[in-house]
């Protein structure tokens, strides 16, 4: 269906107030990033962003939706795009950590608010749902092939889905400067030796 061109500019006004957003509340926190400050940012009026968001809780709420949503269709991409199953292990966790980097200061931010604007566990679980459901596609298929012992596919999803998050936590809490490429060969180096046959000897 094609978009009017209100649809488009509604669109692309709403991506320039999340995009100011994100920049203001990386810079101060939710608690001191002013209406004002995003509208500065994003070149518009203040009043402008009223017709879209309704307060700074639903503007920090969109930032977190529209990065969340970005971020499952890169990992869903990575994740088609490598070949076997440690290439797609590997694309899910430097996906989610790369993006973690990008956003480092936003991430500190979401990790660190209480109340109404963290994200609760079934939110990110919800976000995570697709990516996580597609490696456990590519765990099955390798354990029905015996390249991998027989696991509990979805089970080893979300562990690994729960390895990558707690490795962003501890980057953001002691502002690691290690490339993501480097953790996210370390759990792939921890994650691959309990999947594969015991014939096997781990990859280096």
């Amino acid at each position: 269906m094609t978009k009017s061109k209100q649809q488009v500019v509604s669109e692309f006004r709403r991506t320039e107030i999340i995009d100011a957003a994100r920049t203001v509340f990386a810079r101060h926190g939710f608690a001191l990033g002013i209406m004002d400050e995003i509208a500065k940012e994003a070149g518009i009026a203040k009043g402008t962003i009223y017709l879209y968001f309704r307060s700074k809780t639903e503007v920090y709420k969109a930032v977190l939706a529209h990065d969340m949503k970005a971020l499952k269709s890169s990992t869903l991409e990575r994740i088609d795009a490598a070949t076997g199953l440690r290439d797609k292990i590997a694309a899910f966790t430097l996906a989610r950590l790369e993006n973690a980097e990008a956003r480092k200061e936003f991430f500190r931010i979401m990790d660190s608010e209480q109340g109404n604007l963290t994200m609760t566990r079934s939110q990110y679980r919800d976000w995570l749902r697709e990516p996580v459901l597609r490696l456990a596609a590519a765990i099955e298929q390798a354990s029905r092939k015996g390249e991998i012992r027989r696991v509990p596919a979805e089970k080893i999803a979300w562990l690994i889905a729960d390895m990558t998050r707690g490795t962003i936590q501890r980057r953001l809490i002691e502002q690691s400067e290690t490339p993501p490429a480097d953790d996210s060969r370390f759990l792939l180096n921890f994650i691959w030796p309990s999947l594969a046959p015991k014939t096997d000897s781990p990859e280096s």
